[in-house]
């Protein structure tokens, strides 16, 4: 399991399953091997979705967003 949290407000965003979290991986860019934080917007949102992501994590990520233009999740593994 893989926990996402807003850089922001160190808030926990939501849980991803290993499943959920390798298409972030494979879909959004990593500034380097050790980055572990995603800016993330409803334009990539849209993306995954349109790319067939997984339900859950569409909502995971909508429910973090919530009313702002973007923001920056880190990840750790749990």
């Amino acid at each position: 399991m893989v926990k996402l949290y807003d850089t922001e407000s160190k808030q926990a965003c939501g849980e991803l399953s290993d499943a959920q979290f390798q298409v972030l991986v494979d879909s959004l860019e990593e500034e380097s091997p050790t980055d572990n934080d995603y800016y993330v917007n409803a334009e990539t949102i849209e993306m995954l979705e349109e790319e067939g992501a997984d339900a859950g994590l569409i909502v995971v990520l909508r429910a973090a967003l919530g009313a702002r233009e973007e923001m920056e999740i880190r990840w750790e593994r749990s």
